[in-house]
This record gives C-alpha cells, sequence and structure tokens, in this order.
C-alpha cells in the first residue's frame, strides 16, 4: 500500500514535521448521545440512487431500518453523524441521507437489502476512511459505516488469522506480532483492513510475503442481494479471485482468513533525507537497486517541494528522502542499505533497530483531514533517464510548492505470482509511481493547486502502465477500467455480473456488469 503519510499531509510526514491538528480518535466509534432521530422520525427522506434518481424512502421505512439494526442508523443533524460521516481526505466533504452503522455481518445484509429494495440506494462502504478518490462516502445516498465491526482472531498454531470486515491494521498487527506472526498489511496503524486488503494491499513486508491478497486464504462478502457468502479457493472461487484485486465492486467483505508468517519483532527502519539537489542521484540510484535488492528490503522514495516555511534546514529548495525497512537478519541490514548511503552525508537519518509494530505506527497522523491533497499514481515497469529528468524538472517548476512525486518499490515476492492468478494484474511493475500535491484546508481555492498537478502528471503519465486502485483519483476512475485491469477484465465482469449485475457497489474502480439487473 502506498505511504498514507507522503499522500495526505505530504512533505511534513517525509521530514518529519508537524502541523496543527485537532484532537482525533481515528479509532474510536462515535459515541452515543441521543440517538431517538432515526428510530422516531415523522419524515420521509429523499435520496438518491446509483443511476443519479430521486427517491423518496418514507418515514416507517426508516424507522423499521432502524429496529432491525443492532448498530446505530443516522440521520443527518443527528449525534454522531458528522463524524461518521467525514473521511481523511477533506477534500470530500460528503453528506450521505442515511449512514448505517454496523455491528456485524447480519447487520450489513440489513443495510444492503435496504438499499437494493429502496431504488438500489447510491452506496459509500466506509471502513477507515482512506479512501483517497472519497469512494467511502457519498451525497444523499447510503453510507455503510464498518467502523464498529471490529475484531481479531489468531490461531498460532495454524499460523491463521480472522479478521473483521471493519478492523484496523494497527489491530491485527498488534494481535499477530504478540505470537511472533505477521503478514504483510499496508504503513498506516489506522488503515481499514476492508478497502486496502480488497485492492491488492501493498506494505513493508509485500516484497518478503506477496500483497495482503497473496495472503489471503478465504473471505466472507455479502453480496448484493443481500447473501452472506463464503469464498475461497473451493467454495465460490469466482468471487475469491475477484476480491483480491477487484475492490469493493462484489460485496461488503465482512471477514478476512489471512496466512501468517513467523518473524522476530525487531526490523531496521527509517528514513534518510537530503536536499533536493540530490534527487537526480537519488533517482538514479534508485531505478538501479530497486531491481536488485533483496526481498527483506523495503524502499520507498520521494522527492519533493515543501513550502519553505515547512522544509528542514538544508532543504530549502525541496528534498529528497529513502524511507526503508529491513525485515530480515539485523546483522545483515548494513550490507542491503549500503547502495542508499553512497548518495553521502544525509540531512536527517533515523535508520534504526525498532519495534516491528512501532514502525507501523510510525506513519500515522491525529489527523490527516488538517490538510487536503489530490493525487495521481501510476505502476511503472522501469525507471528511465527521461523519467528521471521529468520528475526533477517538473518540480523544479512547480510554482506553489506542497507537491512531490514518491516511489512505492513493488517487485520482490509480488512480481513472482501470475498475473492472472488473482485479480491484481499489474505484477510487472517495479514501483507504484504517486504524483501529489497538498494544501492547507482553510477554506482557500484549491484550485491552483489541482491545475499544477493536473499539468504535470500526463509527462508522468506517459511512463505508467495502469494505476492501483486504492490510490485512484476521481480523474483516473473515469478512464478506461478495462485497459487497467488488462486480460483480467473480462473475467471480472463475469465474476460482477453474477454478483452484482445492477451495479450496486459501484463506488470504486467500477466494472460496468454486462447484464440488466435483475437478471437471473
Amino acid at each position: 500500500m502506498k505511504r498514507r503519510r507522503f499522500l495526505q499531509a505530504g512533505i511534513t510526514a517525509v521530514a518529519g514535521l508537524t502541523l496543527p491538528t485537532r484532537p482525533f480518535d481515528l479509532a474510536a466509534s462515535p459515541i452515543p448521545r441521543g440517538w431517538a432521530s432515526a428510530h422516531n422520525t415523522r419524515e420521509d427522506l429523499l435520496a438518491v440512487t446509483g443511476d443519479g434518481d430521486e427517491v423518496v424512502i418514507a418515514a416507517d421505512a426508516v424507522r423499521a431500518l432502524a429496529r432491525e439494526l443492532r448498530g446505530r442508523l443516522l440521520l443527518r443533524d443527528e449525534a454522531g453523524y458528522d463524524d461518521a460521516r467525514r473521511i481523511l481526505n477533506p477534500a470530500f466533504d460528503r453528506y450521505p441521507a442515511l449512514i448505517a452503522q454496523v455491528t456485524g455481518a447480519a447487520d450489513v445484509q440489513t443495510a444492503v437489502r435496504f438499499a437494493g429494495e429502496h431504488g438500489g440506494l447510491l452506496l459509500a462502504v466506509k471502513c477507515g476512511g482512506h479512501s483517497f478518490s472519497g469512494q467511502s462516502t457519498c451525497d444523499r445516498g447510503m453510507m455503510i459505516d464498518l467502523s464498529p465491526f471490529r475484531h481479531v482472531r489468531v490461531d498460532a498454531s495454524r499460523r491463521r488469522a480472522w479478521v473483521s470486515g471493519g478492523s484496523l491494521l494497527g489491530a491485527v498487527d498488534h494481535e499477530t506480532m504478540a505470537h511472533g506472526l505477521v503478514t504483510p498489511l499496508g504503513t498506516v496503524s489506522h488503515t481499514g483492513a476492508g478497502g486496502l486488503v480488497t485492492g491488492g494491499g501493498f506494505g513493508r513486508l509485500s516484497r518478503r510475503f506477496g500483497l495482503s491478497i497473496d495472503n489471503l486464504e478465504s473471505v466472507d462478502v455479502v453480496t448484493a442481494d443481500g447473501a452472506l457468502v463464503h469464498a475461497d479457493s473451493r467454495e465460490h472461487p469466482d468471487l475469491f479471485w475477484g476480491v483480491r484485486g477487484g475492490g469493493g465492486n462484489f460485496g461488503v467483505v465482512t471477514s478476512f482468513e489471512f496466512q501468517l508468517h513467523p518473524m522476530q519483532r525487531e526490523v531496521v527502519a527509517g528514513r534518510l533525507i537530503f536536499p533536493f539537489d540530490k534527487g537526480r542521484k537519488a533517482l538514479e540510484l534508485y531505478a538501479e537497486y530497486a531491481f536488485e535488492a533483496p526481498d527483506e528490503l523495503q524502499v520507498d522514495m520521494a522527492v519533493m517541494v515543501p513550502p519553505p516555511e515547512q522544509a528542514p534546514p538544508g532543504a530549502e529548495a525541496g528534498l529528497t528522502g529513502f524511507e526503508v525497512c529491513y525485515s530480515g537478519d539485523p546483522r545483515e541490514a548494513e550490507r542491503a542499505l549500503a547502495p542508499l548511503r553512497r548518495l553521502g552525508t544525509p540531512l536527517m537519518d533515523t535508520v534504526e533497530t525498532r519495534d516491528y509494530v512501532e514502525v507501523q505506527r510510525s506513519g500515522d497522523i491525529e489527523d490527516p483531514r488538517a490538510r487536503a491533497s489530490y493525487l495521481y499514481g501510476g505502476f511503472v515497469p522501469e525507471i528511465p533517464p527521461d523519467l528521471i529528468t521529468t520528475i526533477v524538472e517538473g518540480l523544479e517548476r512547480h510554482p506553489h510548492r506542497g507537491g512531490g512525486v514518491v516511489l512505492i518499490q513493488c517487485g520482490g515476492a509480488i512480481s513472482r505470482v501470475p498475473s492472472d492468478a488473482t485479480a491484481f494484474a499489474q505484477r510487472d511493475a517495479i514501483a507504484n509511481m504517486l504524483c501529489s500535491v497538498n494544501w492547507s484546508h482553510d477554506g482557500s481555492d484549491p484550485g491552483e493547486h489541482i491545475d499544477w498537478i493536473r499539468g504535470y502528471w500526463p509527462s508522468l503519465e506517459r511512463f505508467t502502465h495502469g494505476f492501483y486502485v486504492n490510490d485512484a483519483n476521481p480523474d483516473q476512475l473515469g478512464q478506461s477500467i478495462q485497459a487497467n485491469y488488462r486480460r483480467n477484465h473480462d473475467r471480472l465482469v463475469q465474476v460482477k455480473n453474477r454478483y452484482d449485475p445492477g451495479n450496486l457497489f459501484r463506488l470504486n474502480a467500477n466494472i460496468q456488469p454486462m447484464v440488466a439487473a435483475g437478471a437471473s
């Protein structure tokens, strides 16, 4: 998975700086404070369907839904609604007509059936709220909020973990590492498992153990008809294949079963930060070493131009940096890092032996909604000289600052899985290249920032081959999904036809079904 601190807080996270933030507990569910509105409402509710048609939901239907749910049903202006509707990227400020805060699979089934029975309501599913493109919220539709639905169970003898659909990655790391076991899951502890895993799931251990989806043994999914389906390599294998990389196209995953791997608790991790004028040499070094690095080493890099007031001393013109995590024998770490150190003496060197669970929390931000951001991304099979020049010269011309390019290393075990073994097709990538811009969320017009990145990205996009659906922005989601999924697209359409023929689950990198809603 991408490094959320680069995307949500931009240069602040790379340099280890902080911005003023509002207190916000990302792991907590809203506390009930007088939740009678949905139960006692006497007003019909105006909502929209996935096709954009207006639909009136009778007050008695709303009350019946509130009674049937074990969790809470929130309407606008009700206590807890504002906390529930928000996601981490404040560029998306949306107001669902109703929010179902589910506590288990039965609640998810109830909510999905309700959406289907009322014209196919526009349906968003929120887990950790990290959806960069705003797909986990919606205006005037229905949000299924999985945040109350969190639980992790570990069977150390079988090396398995069962994770509920709303769980956050930090809880999984905490529970599994207590047994000396791990599975590759993201890089920020408050990321939701549901969104991360169904898109593919990159993490600090992915080059060693594969993507998150490569470590899935089974899933439970609530499909568009409200059925709860168990899927693995034997039972509903088509759905199991599609969920592994096809995003939220086929339903709401309520349970994940992961394979676990033995690993020591301590890793060697941290950042090496250099001034911007080292950017070209750093990229040249990375282009060579990314192919040769051992599987136990994850190296991501960033070249960025922060606003002057946020730049560390010596990096006023910008900076470049490596983020590293070596999970093998600590005695071999310096040998693995030696090529990176050829770049010279860094402005900042935080690489040290650390607890893995602590490293997984090191990118957390109290409330990244203090800054808004916009991003484009794409996979690159190589990093040629022309791409290096384009990255550096484009950032040198950035007039507003607060932008940058991040390369998330791929390869290793990820590349040794056939491209058609799961729905995730980009097994040939050496890196996931992300181009982001961020700005203070203070009500000012973000137009100049978005205009800059929309002008800059095409010069980089020509070097890419597809994009990571978890990083896609609205512009990319409107482009050809078929090309992105390559040869896997036709099979994904078949899975969509079977499990969601009416396209109820469309707020994602959407696979268009080829049959009419209700067809058998």
